[in-house]
């Protein structure tokens, strides 16, 4: 073990090296374990993501809660449901200066609007928003990192093996393969 991390630290690109082939498989190899170490974390997260958001049309993971705010006066039906960020959201019954709908009601006269909504836990609803980062939030320096570094597993991956082995001949049918199965997934969708 010390004896790689002694390889790995001792690398230095341009310097000249005894047999150039070698160093940069072992540095590859090594570049390729130990950011594979680093970033099983964060990919953990991500996968753990991908699975709350594959079931977001459902309340599988969500929990019931309760809301009683205020909001703008003599909302439209439009505007309310935008407001309160509820879909599928429809007026079910229009009494006086009270519109009542499935989750709850909203009095017209006063702005109060009482009603429940199911919605992720909060430590899985800042996991799941991992998937649906935008580049103003403040983790989106940490969705670049990852990509970097699944980027730079796939171009290691190379390094693994030598090109004459059965292994990497192998594995480059598997690649071709993954190619064919992601083009074809993505066109027929």
């Amino acid at each position: 073990m010390v004896n790689s991390f002694r390889i790995f630290f001792t690398f230095v690109p341009g310097k000249k090296q005894k047999n150039m082939a070698n160093t940069t498989r072992t540095f590859m190899r090594l570049s390729h374990r130990y950011l594979g170490y680093f970033m099983a974390g964060i990919m953990t997260l991500y996968a753990l993501s991908g699975i709350i958001l594959l079931y977001r049309d459902t309340d599988l993971f969500k929990r019931e809660k309760h809301y009683n705010t205020f909001i703008d006066k003599n909302l439209t039906e439009k505007k309310l449901a935008r407001s309160l960020k509820i879909k599928g959201f429809e007026i079910t019954k229009n009494k006086k200066d009270i519109l009542y709908f499935k989750q709850g009601y909203y009095n017209t006269k006063t702005g109060q609007t009482v009603y429940t909504k199911m919605e992720l836990p909060l430590v899985l609803n800042k996991i799941a928003r991992l998937h649906t980062t935008k580049s103003a939030d403040p983790w989106s320096p940490l969705v670049i990192i990852f990509g970097g570094a699944l980027f730079f597993f796939v171009i290691s991956s190379f390094w693994m093996f030598n090109p004459k082995s059965k292994p990497f001949k192998r594995g480059i049918l598997v690649l071709i393969f993954g190619v064919i199965f992601a083009l074809v997934l993505t066109l027929l969708s």
